[in-house]
């Protein structure tokens, strides 16, 4: 039984296999929408190569409306998977044999129901420098305003999967909350046409960004891109936030209160960093532990390196 769907274009000329992928959590739509109108588009403008098409990967839960399908477990936490194992563990199982034979892939994905988070184009710090530099590539192509690098040790996520075949991978973020946001739709269907000019399969053509426009950071210490670490709420309860999303803060503002209204007892959360707001809970009924927001560490626009 196929586990998810799968559409595939063929260009009149011989080219690489380019795979875009959606839906890896249930709650992330605008990505299932940009996929069916690359459907469409692609059908009519790929001249070279293959692409391939995943506009649900995590049917279960989609059906549900949530990140998780019916076993619980992350997609994104999952791969390589289980061929013979519960739900989640059979589409990582499928959806890694996809990846694996890609020569590029672009996951995108929103915050879902839980965070919303600023436009953004993200990949591994691969090992492999000749794989890193087209990640960065690909990602400067995409025309979003931050270009995300992260430390390469994660373990279960499609890109893992493309890092340990040598694939260059990247994904995108992109708003998320309840809804659906046309501008999210728009720039992600020009960042994927974007990245398949680079690569040479269309014939659209993309004017690079100034590189002092664009937020550029590479961060090389342990957990780097873990958004669901950050800044962890101290109590439970409901998140009132104060910062908006591109918003440069210092250390020690404000970011928001948890208010316990069973029991009465309210927290400050105070800003962990200097930096840009980029993640920020839009599911406010939170827990201790769940993270309420993110910040990146820069001051204004232009490239900066972290090292562990």
């Amino acid at each position: 039984m196929e586990l998810f769907t799968t559409r595939v274009i063929s260009g009149l000329e011989p080219g690489p296999h380019v795979l875009f992928i959606a839906g890896v959590h249930g709650d992330e739509y605008e990505p299932m929408l940009v996929v069916e109108k690359l459907w469409h588009r692609l059908s009519h403008e790929l001249q070279k190569g293959t692409v391939t098409l995943v506009s649900v990967a995590n049917q279960t839960a989609f059906r549900r409306s949530a990140r998780c399908g019916d076993d619980q477990l992350d997609l994104a936490r999952t791969c390589p998977g289980n061929p013979i194992g519960s739900i989640t563990e059979r589409v990582a199982s499928d959806l890694s044999r996809l990846i694996e034979t890609a020569d590029y892939l672009i996951d995108l994905h929103t915050g879902g129901v839980m965070f919303d988070i600023s436009p953004l184009a993200g990949y591994m710090l691969h090992p492999d420098e000749v794989i890193l530099n087209r990640q960065r590539n690909m990602a400067w192509a995409c025309g979003l305003p931050i270009v995300w690098g992260t430390e390469p040790t994660p373990q279960g996520r499609t890109l893992s999967v493309a890092r340990d075949a040598g694939i260059p991978a990247i994904y995108l973020e992109y708003g998320g909350g309840t809804g659906i946001r046309t501008p999210v739709i728009e720039a992600y269907q020009q960042a994927c046409i974007n990245v398949l000019g680079l690569i040479g399969l269309v014939a659209a053509t993309y004017v690079p960004q100034p590189e002092l426009e664009v937020c550029w950071v590479e961060d090389y210490r342990d957990n780097s891109g873990y958004l669901q670490a950050m800044m962890p709420s101290p109590i439970d309860g409901i998140f009132v936030g104060e910062v908006i999303l591109g918003q440069y803060v210092k250390q020690g503002d404000r970011w928001g209160r948890v208010i316990d209204v069973i029991n009465g007892a309210e927290v400050e959360v105070f800003c962990d960093k200097d930096g840009m707001a980029f993640l920020r809970r839009e599911l406010v009924n939170v827990k201790q532990g769940d993270a309420l927001g993110g910040i990146l560490p820069i001051s204004k626009p232009g490239k900066i390196v972290l090292y562990a």
